[in-house]
């Protein structure tokens, strides 16, 4: 499953500078790689756990 979301960023990121390179640019292809990219970055970035959670987690046990 991970593989996949990298797989969206590459792919997205090769539509997006295909779209660029050219100079008739097309808008709808540019912003199609960027939507790709996008989901393949959220896909990840939604796996990382938050850092400030175990902070806030371990300051309300402190308090207890």
């Amino acid at each position: 499953m991970k593989n996949v979301n990298y797989l969206l960023i590459i792919i997205g990121a090769a539509v997006a500078m295909y779209s660029k390179a050219g100079t008739e640019q097309n808008q709808y292809v540019l912003i199609g790689g960027i939507i790709i990219l996008m989901i393949g970055i959220y896909r990840i970035s939604k796996n990382i756990p938050s850092k400030h959670k175990d902070e806030n987690d371990s300051d309300e046990n402190e308090d207890a």
